[in-house]
């Protein structure tokens, strides 16, 4: 059994924060059907690298569902998009903030055949507010909440994050909101509208910066390869390579000092006393750590690391992540069947439920799949979704 089981999703996002919210809901056992527009379909089929012709993109993020290519402007599509939607539990879209009502299939319109019905709405800004009807996306978010001005080394160009953490984070924050919001609806029979908005979702990630800027004014700054508030927890070099080292209490610098370097008289040192004096003195604790991670190779420090209980590890490229063995024992790539693709890996799922776990159902649909499929599941005929094709209502 899967904990979302007989849960039916309307997925009418593309490329990257809808589709994320949803395979996580197909993942964890609803029913998505994916509708995509009949001119090309999801945009993300248009992203390289392919095989077979096939985008490798959208084939790893929209596993567990079946695609339904519906022209929403015709009239005949919109009538098979609230068929569908009589019986849907969610819905979810990243439409521009008005686009969803000139198309009439906003969550007004909805409510009035199906007032359960939980509907996210997923925008760069959300649907209120002066920036509602702006464009969003990933990296101008990460400008726009401050997080480039915090990413890289002081005094230098600023850094976005490595991966889209914005449009990641947007697909996991709605996902929680309609599991609360369809919660609710278990309880009340009520639906309502989710708004999440890629610009905001990652500001109550700021945590320690907040603390900073409300509790003293102290504005965030960049700080490169070290935290913010906590000494040595930053990235050090070795050797032959650097190492992530993780001094998060006065604790783990104790065995740090006496089990891992050999410098116990640094626990009594003015500059290295707290963790405060640490961060204050950083530059030149920095210094002394390096010269003396300088001596031995990554892998002798991360052994005695580990015996002392000291939190470190390598800086791993993805090829490394991926082949890690513990990643491998817990599952976190996976590989399936794709029709034309062939066999391919995937990454896994980050919660393990004891008794419904995720799991990969089905690969990601070919565009327009389960066109038919689905239609003849709402007693369309199939002659009457030949016309229908013929009129360009669906593909």
């Amino acid at each position: 059994m899967l904990a979302l089981e007989n849960v039916r999703v309307l997925d009418i996002s593309q490329i990257m924060a809808g589709p994320y919210c949803t395979m996580v809901l197909g993942d964890l056992g609803a029913e998505i059907i994916k509708i995509e527009k009949t001119n090309g379909g999801d945009d993300s089929r248009q992203m390289g690298p392919y095989i077979n012709e096939e985008s490798t993109c959208f084939a790893q993020i929209n596993r567990n569902k079946r695609s339904v290519a519906l022209n929403l402007k015709s009239d005949a599509g919109k009538r098979v998009f609230f068929e569908l939607a009589k019986s849907a539990d969610i819905i979810v879209e990243n439409y521009r903030p008005g686009v969803t009502e000139s198309l009439g299939i906003d969550y007004e319109s909805v409510r009035q055949i199906n007032p359960g019905i939980v509907y996210c709405s997923i925008s760069g800004y959300g649907q209120t507010g002066p920036y509602r009807h702006k464009g969003g996306f990933d990296l101008v978010a990460q400008g726009m909440t401050g997080l480039m001005s915090m990413t890289g080394e002081p005094d230098r160009r600023p850094l976005k994050t490595g991966i889209a953490v914005y449009d990641i984070g947007a697909g996991i924050t709605a996902a929680y909101s309609v599991l609360a919001a369809y919660v609710h609806k278990l309880r009340t029979g009520d639906g309502q509208h989710v708004d999440v908005a890629i610009a905001e979702c990652g500001l109550p990630w700021f945590t320690w910066e907040a603390a900073a800027y409300f509790g003293a004014g102290t504005l965030p700054q960049a700080t490169g390869w070290r935290h913010r508030v906590s000494a040595p927890y930053q990235a050090l070099k070795t050797r032959d390579s650097y190492l992530m080292l993780g001094c998060a209490n006065q604790r783990t610098w104790e065995r740090l000092c006496n089990d891992v370097i050999g410098k116990p008289e640094w626990l009594t040192d003015p500059r290295f006393v707290t963790n405060l004096a640490r961060g204050q003195n950083v530059e030149a604790l920095e210094a002394e750590l390096e010269a003396i991670l300088a001596e031995q190779d990554n892998s002798y420090w991360l052994e005695r690391c580990e015996t002392a209980g000291v939190p470190a590890g390598p800086i791993n490229t993805f090829a490394e992540a991926v082949q890690n063995e513990h990643y491998l024992a817990r599952e976190m790539v996976q590989e399936l069947d794709h029709p034309v693709i062939g066999k391919m890996k995937t990454i896994g799922f980050a919660s393990k439920l004891s008794a419904t776990p995720p799991r990969i159902r089905r690969p990601a649909p070919l565009f327009g799949q389960h066109t038919d499929e689905v239609l003849a599941e709402l007693g369309i005929a199939s002659s009457q979704v030949q016309e229908m094709r013929a009129e360009g209502a669906v593909k």
